[in-house]
């Protein structure tokens, strides 16, 4: 008979509840008898020992928390009985090794791309509207009314007049028939819009911090040109934003057109002109084809959100071993969350490459926490309601499950938020915990596709980067099909291994990078982007 109960660590005295267990149940596990002492959910945890009040508690052989009361073996750990407690990490203690996957059958496999003149590769080809400051919003809005509706043959204002004149080769003014029957005009080029609440009003350290992870978009290899609006007076000014490019990329080639409001006269003129200039950058975009790249080109996010207490035994561990078999082949997965990696820290800083990496590492780590509790919250705080009803009561339980998702590489980089991926092999990035902050961060960090790991359901997309969610379980798969694209509930239920669920949701990652299968927030037109702000409104 399957058992009901597993125990991720053999160093472990807690277990994790495989389906529903009920009080009085009789359970063997481990050669000996549980008595199920209370009803408690599948995905939550029961003592395996009696626990007294301030005994650790341990999952994934690591500190996730610390009795306040007496816990009797059999008995379910809750938010009354547990608090979170971590382990301490001061210094590197040791060296890990890694053994790698065995990646033999992919190591000569390509993936259809869109090569850039910097050598990135792109899995998708997109231009980019965005604005450096809120002001900006609605006309960025105006022009995704005017492109979108256009290019989707909707109807839509006056300057969807100008821009199919311009796509037939008319004259600028010449009346046009919006009814008539059309195909699409583009196959190749996707354009995309993001707006934003930053660029003016906060600490200058926030308009820089948005300018960084502004020019990481356009520099990202699935973007192929930008239209950039800024009004003029705003703390993140054109030549800040052009410093922050420069420094990720010193001689990009992509084009960036750049226009400021108080500079080009009335709303009309500057939209019109956008609109000539745009479409022509679009065309020449359109002529840019997919070509073999190596799957040493691939930057992986490893994201996770609305997580249960599946998500670090199945959905967590799976895309762990997919980051292993990327980084064996020469490609950069990236980490993030730093709120969710508090507890694990050792085993980060040992697998760094070096101390100066792990150093870094625990620089912002410790000023990350440091600012959330002069805030008046903490890392203990991580766990949303959602988390704590589906299993995952402290924030270090939940980071030793979510840190899973980084596999066992060795961290070859470490980076602040808005710094650019250039090494490869597993990059650790500071980010928040918050999904799309995250994922915001991770794509404008270089990643050119993102796995997102759920045990509860998301919807979050990325305007330039697809991402793929990957079902902590089948429940959640078969109610959400609409968003889920892959299905890690066969580990729970005994039908696959850790490693089987790897390596099919690695070849999904491939299908995905080449145009192949469309993610479901793709096909679903889920954009989501929110900058992190770290700084207060001034």
């Amino acid at each position: 008979m399957k058992s009901k109960l597993i125990k991720v660590h053999p160093d472990d005295n807690v277990a994790i509840a495989l389906v529903d267990l009920w009080q009085g149940d009789r359970l063997l596990f481990e050669g000996e008898e549980i008595i199920v002492l209370s009803d408690t959910q599948a995905k939550h945890k029961i003592a395996m020992v009696d626990l007294q009040p301030e005994d650790k508690i341990f999952m994934y052989g690591v500190l996730v928390g610390k009795a306040v009361s007496g816990i009797k073996k059999g008995d379910r750990l809750t938010t009354e009985n547990v608090r979170h407690q971590a382990s301490q990490t001061t210094q590197k203690t040791e060296t890990t090794t890694w053994k790698a996957p065995d990646v033999s059958k992919w190591k000569d496999r390509t993936f259809m791309g869109y090569h850039r003149p910097d050598g990135q590769v792109g899995t998708a080809n997109v231009w980019l509207f965005f604005p450096l400051v809120f002001c900006e919003n609605r006309n960025v809005e105006l022009l995704k009314d005017v492109f979108e509706k256009e290019f989707s043959f909707h109807k839509s204002a006056k300057q969807r007049q100008l821009l199919r004149n311009l796509i037939r080769g008319k004259d600028e003014d010449a009346t046009v028939d919006f009814e008539e029957e059309e195909t699409g005009i583009f196959d190749n080029i996707e354009v995309k819009f993001i707006t934003h609440q930053g660029g003016c009003g906060g600490i200058r350290q926030d308009a820089v911090m948005l300018s960084k992870l502004l020019a990481g978009y356009v520099n990202n290899p699935n973007v192929a040109g930008a239209t950039v609006l800024s009004l003029g007076c705003q703390n993140l000014q054109i030549d800040i934003f052009k410093k922050s490019l420069e420094a990720i990329n010193p001689d990009i080639k992509k084009p960036v057109l750049i226009y400021e409001q108080q500079q080009e006269g009335t709303v009309d003129e500057m939209l019109n002109k956008i609109i000539r200039d745009s479409y022509e950058g679009i065309k020449k975009a359109n002529e840019i084809k997919r070509q073999p790249a190596p799957l040493s080109k691939l930057k992986l996010g490893l994201e996770c959100g609305g997580s249960d207490g599946f998500s670090g035994i199945s959905a967590n561990p799976a895309l762990g071993y997919a980051s292993d078999i990327l980084a064996a082949l020469g490609g950069s997965p990236i980490l993030s969350e730093f709120p969710e990696l508090c507890g694990v820290e050792q085993e980060l800083v040992n697998r760094c490459v070096d101390d100066e990496t792990a150093t870094k590492f625990m620089a912002l780590m410790k000023a990350y926490e440091n600012a959330a509790e002069a805030s008046g919250s903490g890392f203990d705080m991580n766990p949303s309601p959602g988390n704590i009803k589906d299993g995952l009561i402290t924030d270090a339980m939940k980071s030793a499950g979510a840190a899973k998702k980084g596999g066992t590489s060795p961290i070859q980089a470490v980076l602040d938020y808005g710094e650019y991926v250039t090494k490869p092999g597993l990059n650790l990035l500071c980010t928040p915990g918050n999904d799309v902050e995250s994922t915001t961060g991770m794509v404008g960090s270089g990643a050119n596709v993102v796995v997102f790991t759920t045990g509860l359901g998301t919807p979050t997309g990325n305007p330039v980067a697809p991402i793929i969610k990957l079902s902590s379980n089948s429940t959640l798969a078969g109610r959400m099909p609409d968003i889920i694209d892959v299905d890690a509930g066969a580990v729970i239920k005994g039908e696959k291994t850790i490693p089987e669920m790897g390596e099919e949701l690695f070849e999904y990652i491939i299908n995905v990078a080449e145009g192949k299968i469309r993610s479901k927030a793709d096909e679903l037109d889920q954009d989501d982007f929110i900058p992190w702000k770290r700084g207060v409104s001034l």
